[in-house]
């Protein structure tokens, strides 16, 4: 689908010293694409905010301990 924005002189100067005139739809699809992204999973980050106790899980005590145990049990890892 065509749309139009509007870009400033320096800025598309810019993109075209990059890509060129002819890479310009292609760029800027893929730069909103990875924005669009980035947003999406901000939002999820944001949304889980609160959703896990501050206190009662095993790593309590000592996190990295439990991470070097954890790590240990898990048959995948390496040494």
């Amino acid at each position: 689908m065509r749309v139009h924005i509007f870009l400033d002189d320096e800025l598309l100067a810019a993109l075209d010293e990059l890509v060129g005139p002819r890479g310009r739809s292609p760029f800027i699809a893929e730069a909103v694409r990875a924005r669009v992204d980035q947003e999406l999973r901000w939002r999820k980050i944001r949304s889980a905010i609160g959703s896990i106790s501050d206190e009662g899980h095993p790593w309590d005590e000592d996190v990295a301990a439990w991470v070097h145990d954890s790590r240990r049990e898990d048959p995948r890892s390496v040494g």
